[in-house]
């Protein structure tokens, strides 16, 4: 049986914490490899929910009896814990939102529409999610404003020397994505703020892929908002975190209006409260963000740099066991990559690969993965997308690509 080099981590222990994984698919055990899209969530995680709903569930900051008090209290120390993960300097500069589409929209609609106006220039590029696309092109649409694109090469790297040309002093905004969804390039996401600031920009960061991967540091990137979801970072679904600068934050006009996100209501005039609840109208997913908590703590116990050292041992054991199959060819090459590869072959469609794959109890991803204009680029209708987390294993990838031998003998 084939091992991660060198790893100081017990993978299967690991897969342990994960029950979801112990299941067999059309008769085969499960390979897990959609991790890009959501990644599993361990026991800790799992009874954490559970504990809040056989224990203190109740809504938060209104009341005054014990359950709410203690729900309060949990879904607070989540606020801390993020602050603390993302290094940021004030908890207030933490705002829980439904994901990371959600805290685009939020910036797009708040301080877009409040400090944007025609003719000003926003910048983002061509390897955004839709998530990164949509919520600009409205805007835009709105405002008058103008959209301009950062090209990527051939390997899927973004070109800085068109990205300075297109910075003047018109650039108001750039929205950047930190880690590709579809081809895992890795983003020198410093220097793209640095040189949105030297012309007054302010910038946004998506981390949806970079956040279970790389060490991150707002503050040290220096970015002004920076948004992440809970389900990539073995956390449960529907609920994501905005960062955002304190100044800029208090600068901006709520999103939604309703309970929480005010001080004091008339017919009169309304007062909104402070930050962060001004952006939190509602009873918010108290559950999911209490529980994002433990998730954090999973990780923090395993240890991020072993976590990405597992993951870059499967990605490039991946990268060379793929290259050796006829016809495959690997789209996104990049030099600083996570654990994500996505790929064609020829004469074969990506969905008929994954609908294989799935008979033989393997999950991938296949198709466009929100990045429509990406994938025209490359000239492709879409990919395969094999994406690693820290409970898969070298002898998951020779399963993978056993499964694409049998693809090839089958529709070849």
């Amino acid at each position: 049986m084939q091992s991660a080099l060198d790893t100081p981590l017990d993978i299967q222990k690991i897969r342990q914490d994960f029950p979801i994984l112990d299941q067999q698919v059309n008769g085969r055990p499960l390979v897990y490899f959609d991790n890009a899209a959501t990644n599993q969530k361990p026991l800790p995680v799992i009874h954490a929910l559970t504990r809040y709903y056989e224990g203190y569930n109740a809504n938060i900051h209104r009341g005054i009896h014990h359950l709410a008090e203690q729900a309060t209290a949990a879904f607070e120390a989540s606020r801390r814990a993020i602050q603390e993960f993302l290094n940021a300097k004030h908890w207030q500069e933490i705002i829980f939102t439904y994901g990371t589409t959600d805290g685009i929209n939020l910036v797009a609609q708040s301080y877009g529409r409040h400090f944007l106006k025609e003719g000003d220039e926003i910048i983002i590029s061509t390897m955004e999610h839709h998530s990164n696309i949509v919520p600009w092109q409205m805007l835009c649409e709105e405002k008058g404003c103008v959209l301009k694109v950062i090209p990527v090469d051939d390997n899927g790297e973004l070109l800085l020397d068109e990205y300075e040309k297109l910075l003047s002093e018109k650039t108001k905004f750039v929205s950047c994505v930190h880690v590709s969804n579809a081809l895992g390039t890795i983003n020198p996401v410093k220097t793209i703020i640095d040189k949105a600031h030297a012309v007054g920009a302010v910038v946004l960061i998506d981390g949806a892929q970079a956040s279970s991967h790389l060490e991150l540091d707002v503050q040290a990137l220096d970015a002004d908002f920076y948004v992440l979801s809970a389900h990539k970072l073995y956390g449960p679904t529907g609920m994501g975190v905005l960062y955002g600068k304190k100044a800029i934050l208090d600068a901006m006009p709520p999103y939604r209006g309703g309970g929480e996100m005010i001080k004091e209501v008339t017919f009169a005039k309304t007062t909104y409260a402070d930050l962060p609840y001004k952006f939190e109208a509602g009873t918010p997913n108290i559950a999911d963000v209490v529980a994002v908590k433990t998730a954090l703590e999973y990780m923090a116990g395993l240890g991020k740099e072993a976590i990405a050292a597992h993951e870059t041992d499967l990605l490039h054991y991946a990268t060379e066991q793929l290259m050796e199959l006829d016809g495959l060819r690997i789209i996104g090459q990049a030099k600083q990559k996570i654990g994500v590869i996505s790929f064609v072959m020829e004469g074969i469609h990506h969905q008929d690969i994954g609908v294989i794959l799935d008979q033989q109890g393997i999950a991938v991803r296949t198709g466009h993965h929100c990045t429509m204009p990406l994938m025209q680029r490359f000239g492709i209708a879409g990919t395969t997308r094999a994406s690693f987390a820290v409970y898969n294993t070298r002898d998951e990838v020779d399963r993978l690509i056993q499964g694409l031998r049998r693809v090839q003998k089958m529709m070849l």
